[in-house]
C-alpha cells in the first residue's frame, strides 16, 4: 500500500497525515484540559465508569469526526482495551484519555493518543500530554521526536544500572497474569537498579524512546496502550519484542521495549 491518502478530494502524504493528526490530538488535549482539577468522586463501579466514559466521549467528540475526514478508509477499533491482531488494511487506534483513571483522580500522568495502523503495523502516531503541552510523534522510517526534537533511548549496557518500569494492563486481570506481573516486578528488582509500576504504560514508553528510563515490560495489553510506544521506542532506536525475546505483535501476551544495550539481559530477568 503507498503511502498516499485520500481525503474527500485531496491526496495526503503521511507526513501530512501526521502534522493533521497532531493537530486533532491537541484539540482533544485542550478540552479534557477543561474537565481537569477536582478529584472525581464515585461511590460504585457504574460511577465509575461512567465518569471514564464522559472523558473518553469529550475526546472522541473531537478526534473521532477529524480523524474519518483525514483518512475516511481507514477502520475504527471501537474500544481502547481491544487486544490482538487486526483485519488487514489501515485503522485508527485511538485512546482518547490514555491514563483517564488518573485524570479523574487529579494525577498528571494522562495523554491523548493517535495511531495510524496499516496491515498491522504501526505507521505514525501522535501523543499529546496536554498539561506540559508536549507532543510525541513518529512516523516509520523517519525518526522519533518531541515537539520536532529528535528522540533517542538510552545508551545504558547494564541491567543493574539501569531505571526500568511496568504497568497493570487493566483491572480484574486474570489471575494468571498477575502473578506473573507480580514475579516480574520481584525478578525486576534483584536485577535492576529502580523498579517503577504505575499507569499509563504509553507515559513509561514515552520516557524509553526519550531516554529517561531504560526498558519497560507488561503482561497482556491492549493495542492503544502498545502501539503508539512501540513505534516511537522503534524510532528513537530501541528494541521491540515480547518478554521472551520473540518479535512482538499485537497477539503477542507480553510486551518488551528496551535500550538496544540491556534488551537481551531484561529478556533473561522476565524468563525466569
Amino acid at each position: 500500500m503507498s503511502g498516499i491518502l485520500r481525503t474527500t478530494d485531496v491526496a495526503v502524504s503521511d507526513v501530512d497525515l501526521l502534522d493533521r493528526t497532531v493537530i486533532a490530538v491537541r484539540e482533544a488535549g485542550a478540552a479534557l484540559r477543561e474537565r481537569f482539577g477536582e478529584v472525581v468522586r464515585y461511590q460504585t463501579r457504574e460511577e465509575l465508569m461512567r465518569a471514564l466514559a464522559d472523558n473518553d466521549d469529550t475526546a472522541l467528540g473531537i478526534l473521532r469526526p477529524r480523524l474519518t475526514r483525514l483518512n475516511p478508509d481507514a477502520g475504527w477499533v471501537e474500544d481502547e482495551l481491544d487486544s490482538g491482531a487486526l483485519p488487514p488494511g489501515e485503522w485508527w487506534v485511538v485512546d482518547p484519555a490514555e491514563g483517564n483513571v488518573n485524570h479523574l483522580h487529579a494525577l498528571p500522568e494522562w495523554a491523548v493518543t493517535a495511531t495510524l495502523v496499516r496491515d498491522n503495523q504501526p505507521v505514525l502516531t501522535a501523543v499529546h500530554l496536554p498539561l506540559t503541552g508536549e507532543t510525541y510523534t513518529a512516523l516509520t522510517g523517519t525518526g522519533a521526536y518531541l515537539d520536532g526534537r529528535p528522540l533517542h533511548v538510552s545508551q545504558t549496557a547494564d541491567l543493574g544500572l539501569s531505571l526500568v518500569a511496568t504497568s497493570q494492563a487493566r483491572p480484574d486481570e486474570d489471575e494468571k497474569v498477575v502473578r506473573r506481573v507480580g514475579s516480574s516486578i520481584t525478578a525486576m528488582l534483584f536485577d535492576a537498579l529502580v523498579v517503577r509500576t504505575s499507569v499509563p504504560a504509553t507515559l513509561h514508553l514515552l520516557n524509553v524512546a526519550a531516554g529517561r528510563i531504560d526498558a519497560f515490560w507488561q503482561f497482556a495489553g491492549a493495542r492503544a496502550d502498545l502501539l503508539p510506544g512501540a513505534l516511537l521506542v522503534t524510532e528513537a532506536g530501541g528494541q521491540i519484542s515480547d518478554a521472551e525475546g520473540r518479535p512482538w505483535t499485537p497477539k503477542s501476551e507480553s510486551f518488551l521495549a528496551a535500550a538496544p544495550g540491556i534488551h537481551a539481559e531484561a529478556v533473561t530477568t522476565l524468563s525466569r
